[in-house]
Formats: C-alpha cells, sequence, structure tokens
C-alpha cells in the first residue's frame, strides 16, 4: 500500500465471510492502513477462476500465427474479435491464446496458476493485423518494454476518403472521454484539461477515384490515435463509424460488405532489422475493387 493513503475494503467476487483483516472477520466496511493485513480463503472452483483457468480461458479457435518462439508469438487477429477479456465474458484472443498452448503443450493448467499468457499491444475490435503475446514472463516483460520503448516500429495499412499524394508527418493533442469511448484531436494543445502528445507519420501507398491507401507509422500510440487523426485531417478511414463519414461507410457496406474499419496492423521492425509482417485481409481488396468500378 502506498504510503499515507487509505483505502476501503470493498470485496466483490469474494464472499466478505472468506476475507479477514488483521486476524479477524472483515464486515466490508473497513479503512486499509499501511502495515494491516488481509487474507482470502477461496474455494478451488474460486482460485481457477482468479488464476485463469476456467472454461473462458480454454476457449479455442483457429489462430494465424505469424511468429512463435519459446517466449513470444505473434498472431495476425480478425477484425471483430477482442485483444483483451471484457465484462461480458465473450472470449477475447487471450482467450483463444490459453486454449492454443495448453492444446499444444506449451501451457499447464499447473503453469496457469502463477502466470498467464497476455497481449502486450491492443488493437480495437475491429481493427485487424498484428498482435505480440508473452507465452512466459521473460517473453511478456521483454516484448512489453520493446514496445513501450519503441525499439519496436507498428505500421498499419488503411483506406481513406480523399486523395492523398504526399508523405506527411501529423502531430497534435489527445483527449479521451472515456464514459463516450471517443478521443478528441487538437492541433495546439488546449490550456484546459488533460492533453496527450501524439505524433503520426504516413505515406501514400495508391491512390484512386478519390480514395488512398496509406502506410501509417504510429510514432505514439494513444487510443484510437489513428482513426481520429487521419478524421482530424479531413480523411476519414473507410467502414469507422465512430470517427468516419456515415454515407461513406453506408456505400461500401452496400457494395463491398464493409462492416469495420480498415484498419490493418501490417508490419513490426525491430531494432535489429528483423519485420514481421501481416497481408491485409479480403475487406481491404473488396473495397478497391469497388473503387476502381467507380472511378
Amino acid at each position: 500500500l502506498k504510503k499515507n493513503r487509505e483505502y476501503e475494503l470493498r470485496p466483490n467476487r469474494v464472499d466478505i465471510k472468506n476475507i479477514t483483516l488483521n486476524g479477524k472477520k472483515a464486515t466490508g466496511n473497513e479503512k486499509l492502513l499501511k502495515g494491516d493485513t488481509i487474507k482470502l480463503f477461496l474455494s478451488d472452483e474460486t482460485f481457477d477462476k482468479f488464476a485463469g483457468s476456467s472454461q473462458a480461458a480454454r476457449a479455442y479457435c483457429e489462430l494465424d500465427i505469424v511468429y512463435e518462439d519459446p517466449d513470444i508469438i505473434i498472431i495476425n487477429k480478425p477484425a471483430g474479435m477482442l485483444s483483451q477479456p471484457a465484462d461480458d465474458g465473450e472470449p477475447s484472443l487471450v482467450e483463444y491464446l490459453t486454449g492454443y498452448l495448453l492444446k499444444k503443450g506449451d501451457l499447464t493448467e499447473e503453469q496457469l496458476k502463477t502466470f498467464r499468457p497476455s497481449v502486450c499491444n491492443r488493437l480495437d475490435r475491429n481493427t485487424s493485423g498484428l498482435l505480440a503475446a508473452g507465452k512466459t514472463l521473460k517473453g511478456l516483460q521483454n516484448m512489453a518494454k520493446a514496445l513501450k520503448e519503441r525499439t519496436v516500429q507498428k505500421y498499419y495499412r488503411c483506406i481513406v476518403r480523399g486523395t492523398v499524394k504526399e508523405s506527411s508527418y501529423l502531430k497534435g493533442y489527445l483527449q479521451k472521454d472515456e464514459t463516450e469511448n471517443q478521443v478528441l484531436i487538437r492541433k495546439t494543445k488546449p490550456s484546459v484539461g488533460e492533453w496527450l502528445p501524439i505524433e503520426t507519420e504516413y505515406r501514400p501507398i495508391r491512390c484512386r477515384g478519390g480514395y488512398t491507401e496509406l502506410e501509417v507509422h504510429l510514432m505514439t500510440g494513444r487510443s484510437h490515435q489513428i482513426r481520429a487523426h487521419l478524421a482530424s485531417t479531413g480523411h476519414p478511414i473507410i467502414g469507422d463509424y465512430k470517427y468516419g463519414n456515415s454515407d461513406v461507410n453506408a456505400y461500401f457496406k452496400k457494395n463491398a460488405n464493409i462492416t469495420s474499419q480498415l484498419l490493418h496492423a501490417s508490419r513490426f521492425v525491430f531494432e535489429d532489422g528483423k519485420e514481421i509482417t501481416a497481408p491485409c485481409g479480403s475487406e481491404f481488396e473488396r473495397a478497391w475493387k469497388i473503387i476502381e468500378n467507380q472511378s
């Protein structure tokens, strides 16, 4: 516990009768002080749930694995799949990864009691592409550190509305509204509120009929950064129902069955020059066929 701080004891999923504070049964109304001792008495079933060996943790589906070694694994996540567990209990890539490692024999139920595989970077549910995860604690820590220190460079592909003929380096400030799960972008830092600096670099790959495919280099990894930053410059991503153009989205949904943003984490470049890539999905080509036909 942090020095000079009080904490209220509020049990959630554990029955209060199974918790003691300083050797006495807890009531749930106590304030925790530095030096207090809490003990939890859990059933085997409850412990298994906290340890990650519940049925959800053993969920299984075929994963598109693009790289794997004894410590890390990099997966091409499809659009629509959660990166991490949600409150509604829907399986995410974490559960599918756990199921894969259990089935393969790289992980045991006993090991799950002390370590649970986890992703090192995040992608929005409707963003596809490369997700790195730690198979071991060493792998998780090393990969997370590399991403945090930006010794691993992340590149994305997207298709945006508008003609973009030149590369650009964007700077700005981002503020997230947690209630609405939406961000605001400003070119200069407002004097009120918490605004985080962002940097986004991009270059055009192909351009036709008022649409452009971009490769985006994510310099700072803020929530919704690419989607909101590009939209703020007048180039919203096709299929982005939060920051995009509703008429454009409706057109591509009707004619190309595009139901999620055309944003794909396509490339990792490591400090030693090694690259890991994942091709864009069929949605990108369906969109380009429509663009070419209307040109």
